[in-house]
């Protein structure tokens, strides 16, 4: 049996290279086109805001204007939404860092089970939830407070973060702390001055990952709270009423969309070998 020609080979990987690019490119349109939709949408005038041409005609700012008008009151949801994604990320970074360090440095009975536990808790629906947060919250007066929000999506995030960073620090050389310690260091100050500094990808990721599901959470700030000046962005967006309280509000609520998801477009551009380090870091040993 004879090998393939020559010709004939390349034209086999030219092909293969043709079916992976064209696969990559159908995979960013479906992703892509619903946020090109949106950004369009969002520049229509309002008289416009059902027109199909792929693109404004005139462009228009009114949509980002209405947003911003007093009585919206969506700049003291950005800042809600930003203090909920915010504390959330910090004390899942805290609290997340020391127990992967933990789950991965020690031994003990059972540490597979408790990390297997861990990351089984966060694939509990979040509608579950709600009644019985909801009357817990409503028992202890947290209704309409920012702990009623932070809390439920630290619980959801955190199992995410501690499954990640466990991954991550056990792919770094306990040698590295041992040597730190023979130099002088206790175990606390090999952990913050070589294994943190080392560990800044997978932290860094972590991180990103849990400010993006903080700031998109919904059900849970829509159940919690029912006062306007405590509403999250997500949940302010869709309450949005038209220029006379009944008509539909499209154009404002793309506007709205557009403003809460370029921030994070942008940081995930700007950090984006951050992001892909921090994913694979370890992967090779």
């Amino acid at each position: 049996m004879t090998a393939p020609s020559a010709p004939v080979a390349r034209r086999s990987v030219s092909m293969r290279r043709v079916f992976t690019y064209v696969g990559i490119a159908v995979v960013a349109l479906y992703c892509l086109v619903p946020f090109y939709w949106m950004v369009v949408s969002a520049f229509r005038r309002p008289q416009d805001q059902f027109d199909n041409a792929p693109l404004p005609s005139p462009w228009s700012i009114k949509n980002f204007t209405a947003v911003f008008k007093p009585g919206v009151g969506f700049q003291r949801a950005l800042l809600n939404s930003l203090i909920v994604a915010g504390t959330t990320t910090i004390l899942v970074l805290l609290v997340g860092t020391f127990t992967a360090y933990a789950l991965a440095r020690l031994d003990f009975r059972f540490k597979n089970a408790v990390l297997g536990i861990t990351i089984a808790t966060s694939m509990f629906p979040g509608v579950s939830l709600i009644i019985p947060l909801l009357k817990l919250f409503t028992n202890i007066g947290w209704i309409n407070t920012y702990q009623a929000m932070i809390l439920p999506s630290l619980s959801f995030v955190l199992p995410l973060a501690v499954w990640n960073l466990t991954t991550f620090f056990r792919q770094l050389p306990f040698e590295l702390e041992q040597a730190a310690m023979v130099d002088g260091c206790t175990r606390g100050e090999a952990f913050r001055k070589i294994i943190i500094p080392l560990a800044a990808p997978g932290v860094f990721t972590t991180a990103i990952i849990a400010f993006i599901a903080a700031w998109n959470e919904f059900i849970i700030a829509l159940s919690m709270v029912n006062k306007k000046e405590m509403q999250t962005a997500t949940v302010s967006i869709s309450k949005f009423t038209g220029a006379y309280g009944f008509d539909q509000p499209f154009g404002t609520q793309m506007a709205a969309g557009v403003i809460v998801t370029v921030p994070l477009v942008v940081v995930v551009l700007i950090f984006q070998r951050r992001i892909i380090a921090g994913l694979t870091a370890g992967g090779v040993k």
